[in-house]
């Protein structure tokens, strides 16, 4: 019952602590009501600025005019009563009517520079400056396009004072003021204090982010922009009180050509369609959704089910219609009450944007949504290479096109399949025919079915595909071109992957078979240019085979099958050497650089490699670099040289594009190119390309490599400062979890990964949620019990930071029980040592003794293990207890008992020699903070940093002794 004002300040402070949204904003009505009946003028002012608060960041700007009136009126009656505080706060909040009534349509502008001029008048009768007056002045200026330079001369040309907008709302401001003009790089100048995190409040950087995200497009600075959305939108979306930043992102996600993730945002804000309680901000999101709606509609998507307002199914065409409609006429409401077009021309003009790039923008994120597949108009090639005729697959003429196929095929060019794709396509919906001038039907029939064979095994379908070179081989036959008909039958057996031992000696012995007839047909006939080409692949299927028997017997190098693999690629090496086909001397080579890589000699794969690479230059087909050029910058990459791994990334993947390689392993190679980029410190593009590897991988159905390039991604954001980034990217990971079950592991890891990215944000709360969930999954995994003890210890120290203590004491005690029979004491003791922290910290009654309580049972712990024990260093446990003891006794003042234990930790490092410098570092910190700030023992402390700083310097450890010398410094100065 609210019926004492104890009671009503007790539900304000339990009401202040949540976040906001329809529970806090409907309890600080109840609050207010229940202060009003108590005549206590005191508890009424705070009861009311509660609620404005609540109706300012839940967007409910029509209703917090009149709560501010009726605390103006209290301010005009009983001035006493308000605190030092809350009377700042009422002059403060003046700016917050202002930007309200701008907010709603239906309050006349007159009303609005009437509420100003009042502003004006209790300013100056306060004695305050008018920067805060001007800038309101300003912000009408700016909404209706009337008298904007002048405005903005007045404003931006005057000094802060105290009740000026914090320094990072004003500098987005600024910042959009000169976005406004035509002048991204100017605003992405005045912006740079709150985007690099310098400057913040409660409403930045989140807003920035978002109205920063086109202009960084604009200005070709994607990355940023990337970032800026992964973490802003996070801060924003769901909110009603940042609507129009969620429709900043929806247009983002738009212009960027992420129209799947801006679905997905879409249905996530649905409830945003009904939270009309600031008009002007709902224009913005309106508008956002417009922009995004207006995209798929051009481009053949508006019978697409999208999310609109609850309670009936939207298509996008039929969304962007009803969006068009209420957008529109909340524009016409403020033009007419403004007087001008400027809100409607806005709104116009955001709607007619093209998006500002060609290929969508990777995010990292795992969104539902298809995403168009890259253009791949090949580059201008080398002159002594073999290039597609321009426009052959676009051609009407049929035997053009079938001629071009050829051409391409003959020379081994990527671009062939494209044009065989398109032959088959206009063959089966009759928009062409055979024509007798190119040759018999059966040859088409029989490339055609070549060509399917190769899609086929691509796809692990080795039976269809078996079959469709069978019959390419029969059709060779009876076409009297027996090379070829060899040919396909070798290939039909070299893509065999029968497990069967037996199966896999059947295949050895036809295609020994193969290699003898074609022998017999190189004695029958000199080779030809063409028929050579047809021996040599012969070569390479027997080859290629044994390769793949080899594979199976790894981790043994040697054997019958390694001897076999061996014996066949040197034969195709010295066979194309004699024929001079360097690539298929290049093929040689890579197969026995991949097996001798993989056998452990990756020197050997190196040189074979390198001198693959050789062979290429010295052929026609330099399409054929790109893959050797990434297995080699994989063997790069494993001995610690990733500049030149990532130089032979980037030209493999440019060939790869130059050429049309379609085949080309595009995300296993944007996924190592990202792995490399990020050992050289190049934060962007490792993100980058990871992203796009993610990206690819979605393409292509591989949700396993999805995820773990994922996780790479959060890794390399997380230890590249971006937990925000990382943060959004796990969490878009994670929505697959429930479609795939087989890969639990993976997605526990991400939860984990989640989890500790959540508490390092300081959202402790959902961080404890994650951990939960987490320990649920674990809690079956009979095979791995240290994982439920690593999962319930963090936990518990997570929901204690969430002040979510009886939850937390349970979790505790389910650690120390998993503890007991999946042992991990170092983990343990440190969950004890924190739960000491945080008990004394929190300031309960008793927490002294509780806090000591869980540093007698870490010490128990230690003692526990054995001294000989692997993987756990006994002086650094007994250091980290003495070292927390001394924090908790200290933070209660009790600095005698604190000393010794502070001394008692610095010993205890001591002995880890070299390995304790560190902690040894720390805890002579705390013995000094001791010594000098608790018992006021300066001289003491001054000679402790001394020599300790010395002793980090002599350590080589600069910055423990700059740290150090800064206290130490303090100290003297005293």
């Amino acid at each position: 019952m609210l019926d004492t004002p104890e009671a009503v300040v007790e539900a304000l402070r339990e009401n202040h602590d949540r976040p906001h949204g329809l529970q806090r904003t409907v309890t600080a009505e109840e609050i207010v009501d229940a202060a009003e009946l108590l005549d206590e003028p005191d508890t009424l002012v705070t009861a009311l600025l509660e609620l404005m608060a609540s109706y300012e960041f839940t967007g409910e700007h029509r209703k917090s005019p009149v709560v501010f009136a009726r605390l103006l009126k209290l301010w005009d009656t009983v001035p006493d009563t308000f605190s030092p505080w809350e009377a700042h706060q009422v002059f403060w909040r003046f700016k917050w009517v202002a930007t309200s009534l701008l907010q709603v349509p239906e309050v006349p502008l007159a009303a609005i520079h009437g509420w100003i001029d009042t502003m004006r008048g209790r300013y100056t009768a306060a004695d305050q400056g008018m920067q805060p007056v001007a800038a309101m002045r300003y912000h009408v200026a700016n909404h209706t396009g009337s008298g904007l330079a002048d405005a903005y001369d007045l404003w931006a040309t005057r000094v802060r004072t105290e009740l000026s907008d914090c320094e990072a709302c004003e500098i987005r401001h600024l910042a959009e003021h000169q976005v406004e003009s035509g002048d991204d790089a100017g605003a992405l100048e005045i912006w740079g204090a709150v985007l690099d995190g310098e400057t913040g409040c409660a409403e930045e950087p989140q807003l920035s982010r978002s109205r920063s995200l086109l202009p960084l497009l604009r200005s070709g600075r994607a990355d940023e922009a990337r970032s800026h959305h992964l973490s802003g939108y996070r801060q924003v979306r769901g909110n009603t009180g940042t609507q129009d930043a969620v429709g900043l992102h929806l247009e983002f996600c738009a212009l960027s050509r992420n129209e799947g993730r801006g679905l997905e945002i879409l249905a996530e804000n649905r409830p945003l369609f009904e939270a009309t309680g600031a008009p002007l901000a709902h224009l913005g999101f309106l508008t956002g959704a417009g922009v995004l709606l207006t995209r798929l509609v051009e481009d053949g998507h508006a019978d697409t089910a999208v999310a609109g307002p609850p309670g009936h199914d939207w298509t996008a065409g039929t969304l962007l219609a009803h969006v068009r409609s209420e957008a529109g006429r909340l524009a016409a409401a403020f033009d007419a009450r403004n007087a001008t077009s400027t809100v409607g021309d806005r709104f116009r003009t955001r709607l007619a944007q093209r998006p500002l790039l060609d290929e969508p923008l990777p995010l990292g994120l795992r969104t539902q949504g298809t995403r168009p597949a890259a253009s791949a108009a090949p580059a201008a090639a080398p002159a002594d290479a073999v290039t597609p005729a321009a426009g052959a697959d676009l051609s009407q003429d049929f035997a053009t096109l079938v001629r071009e196929a050829r051409r391409l095929a003959a020379a081994g060019h990527p671009g062939a399949k494209r044009l065989w794709d398109r032959i088959e396509e206009r063959l089966a919906n009759d928009s062409a025919a055979h024509d007798d001038e190119l040759g018999p039907q059966d040859l088409l029939t029989a490339e055609l079915a070549d060509q399917r064979a190769y899609e086929l095994a691509k796809k692990d379908r080795d039976e269809e595909s078996a079959v469709e070179l069978k019959r390419a081989a029969a059709l060779y036959e009876g076409l009297r071109m027996p090379w070829h008909a060899l040919n396909a039958r070798s290939r039909s057996l070299a893509w065999s992957s029968s497990p069967e031992e037996a199966d896999r000696e059947a295949t050895r012995t036809c295609l020994d078979d193969v290699l003898a007839e074609a022998e017999r047909l190189q004695t029958q006939a000199p080779l030809t240019e063409e028929t050579a080409l047809e021996y040599l692949a012969v070569r390479y299927s027997a080859a290629y085979a044994a390769y793949q028997d080899a594979l199976r017997d790894l981790p043994e190098t040697e054997g019958t099958a390694a001897e076999r693999f061996q014996e066949l690629a040197r034969t195709l090496r010295a066979e194309a050497e004699r024929l001079a086909v360097p690539h298929h001397v290049a093929n040689a080579l890579q197969l026995t650089a991949d097996l001798a890589g993989r056998g452990g000699d990756t020197e050997a794969a190196e040189e074979l490699l390198r001198a693959a690479l050789d062979a290429v230059d010295a052929s026609v087909r330099p399409w054929r670099g790109s893959r050797p050029r990434a297995l080699l910058a994989q063997f790069l990459l494993s001995k610690g040289e990733p500049d030149e791994a990532a130089e032979l990334l980037h030209r493999a993947l440019a060939d790869a594009a130059r050429y049309d390689d379609t085949d080309f392993a595009l995300a296993p190679t944007y996924s190592l190119l990202g792995h490399a980029v990020s050992h050289l410190g190049d934060l962007g593009g490792a993100v980058r390309h990871l992203s796009e590897a993610a990206a690819l991988f979605d393409q292509a159905g591989e949700l396993a490599e999805a995820i773990d390039v994922r996780l790479q991604l959060a890794d390399v954001l997380g230890r590249g400062g971006r937990p925000e980034d990382a943060v959004a990217v796990l969490e878009s990971l994670l929505v697959d979890e429930a479609h795939a079950p087989d890969n639990e592991r993976a997605f526990a890891q991400a939860r984990l990964s989640l989890a500790r990215g959540l508490r390092e944000l300081g959202e402790h709360l959902p961080a404890a949620e994650e951990f939960l969930r987490l320990a649920d999954t674990v809690a079956a995994w009979e095979d791995d019990r240290p994982v439920q003890t690593l999962v319930a210890a963090e936990a518990a120290i997570t929901l204690a930071m969430a002040d979510r203590w009886d939850a937390a004491a349970t979790v505790y005690e389910r650690a120390v029980a998993a503890h007991a029979e999946a042992p991990n004491p170092s983990l343990i003791i440190s969950m004890m040592c924190q739960f000491a922290r945080l008990t004394v910290r929190a300031g309960e009654p008793q927490s002294l003794e509780s806090a000591l309580e869980h540093l007698a049972r870490a010490d128990a712990v230690r003692a526990g293990v054995p001294q000989d024990a692997e993987d756990f260093a006994h002086w650094y446990e007994r250091g980290t207890v003495h070292y927390r003891r001394a924090c908790v006794l200290a933070d209660v003042e009790r600095f005698e008992e604190a000393l010794p234990e502070a001394e008692a930790a610095i010993a205890a490092h001591e002995e880890g020699g070299e390995h304790g410098e560190v902690p040894r570092a720390e805890a002579v910190r705390i013995a000094a903070l001791i010594e000098g700030k608790g018992l006021a023992r300066f001289q003491d402390a001054v000679a402790r940093l001394t020599a300790a700083a010395a002793r980090c310097r002599s350590a080589d450890l600069p910055e423990a002794a700059d740290i150090l010398e800064a206290l130490r410094q303090d100290y003297v100065r005293r």
